[in-house]
C-alpha cells in the first residue's frame, strides 16, 4: 500500500507497506535510488515480515524541496516513517548511503532492534576533509552525465555485474536534476557518523560486497557490536545483481537479529 509520512521540516516522505509479522522491516536505497530496488526483496520476505520500503527525501515519490540537505534530516525521515508504522520491533536495512543515515536514525526510534547494512561502511576510520569533500562533488557539477557514465562505474560495478544492472542504475541516476542530485549527496561526505555510531549499543550486521575490503576491527572501534557477511563477485548492489543469493543472506542475518 502507498503511504505518505512527513518529516520534520514538512516532507512527505513516500512508502510503500506490505506483508506481516512481528518484526517491521525498514528498506532505504542508496543515492538515487527508489522503493523499486528492493521490489524482489518486499517478494521474498513479506508472508514473514511487515515490509517497509521508503523513499528519502529528494527521492522517488518523496518531496523535494527540502532548504538544507543534512543527515539529521534524512534520520528524521526514517523516523516519521518509523512512527507511522505499527510495529514494536522494527529493523533498519540501509543501502550505501542510507546505511550513514539509519545509525543516526535509530538513536532516535527506540523501537529499532537491530540495524543491517547493505555495502556501506565498510571502514569507519575513513573520513573526507572539506576539500576532499568538494573534490568529489565538484565532478559531479562540472559534468554530471560523464561522470556517472564513465568514473562512477569503476566504483559502483564488479565485472560480474550484470549488464541490465549496470544501465538500469545508470540510466535511473541520469533521471535526476544535477544539482537536487548533488545536493542529496553532500551530507554523506560532510558528516562524521563515527560519534553517532560509539552510542549504538543494538545489534548491527553487514552485507558487504567483497569489490573493496571490510575492516572489521577499525569499525568495531565505533561499532561494538559490529559483525559481516561477504558476497563474492558483486558490485555496489547485491540485491539488484544476484537477488537469490543476497535474499538467503538477508534471511539468515534477520532470523539471528530477531
Amino acid at each position: 500500500m502507498e503511504k505518505y509520512a512527513v518529516s520534520s521540516d514538512g516532507q512527505r516522505i513516500h512508502y510503500k507497506e506490505s506483508g506481516s509479522g512481528n518484526t517491521t522491516l525498514i528498506f532505504m536505497h542508496g543515492w538515487l535510488g527508489n522503493t523499486a530496488w528492493w521490489d524482489i526483496q518486499q517478494k521474498y520476505l513479506n508472508s514473514k515480515y511487515n515490509i517497509v520500503q521508503m523513499d528519502l527525501a529528494g527521492h522517488g515519490k518523496s518531496g523535494s524541496s527540502r532548504k538544507e540537505w543534512t543527515s539529521a534530516g534524512y534520520a528524521d525521515d526514517i523516523k516519521a516513517v518509523a512512527d507511522a508504522v505499527n510495529s514494536n520491533e522494527i529493523i533498519l536495512v540501509g543501502h550505501s548511503m542510507s546505511g550513514a543515515y539509519v545509525l543516526e536514525a535509530s538513536l532516535k526510534i527506540p523501537r529499532v532492534k537491530a540495524l543491517i547494512l547493505i555495502d556501506t561502511m565498510k571502514n569507519m576510520e575513513e573520513s573526507f576533509t572539506p576539500e576532499q569533500a568538494e573534490e568529489v562533488l565538484s565532478q559531479y557539477k562540472n559534468d554530471f552525465k560523464y561522470t556517472v557514465e564513465n568514473i562512477l562505474p569503476q566504483f559502483l560495478f564488479a565485472d560480474g555485474t550484470p549488464p541490465a544492472v549496470k544501465e538500469r542504475v545508470q540510466s535511473e541516476f541520469l533521471q535526476h536534476e544535477p544539482e537536487l542530485a548533488i545536493n542529496t549527496l553532500r551530507p554523506l561526505y560532510k558528516t562524521d557518523f563515527r560519534p553517532f555510531a560509539k552510542q549504538i549499543q543494538i545489534p548491527v550486521t553487514a552485507i558487504n560486497s567483497d569489490a573493496s575490503p571490510t575492516h572489521l576491527e577499525n569499525n568495531r572501534k565505533y561499532l561494538k557490536t559490529y559483525d559481516y557477511v561477504t558476497m563474492e563477485g558483486v558490485g555496489h548492489y547485491p540485491m539488484l545483481e544476484r537477488p537469490d543469493e543476497f535474499n538467503a543472506i538477508l534471511d539468515k542475518v534477520i532470523q539471528k537479529l530477531i
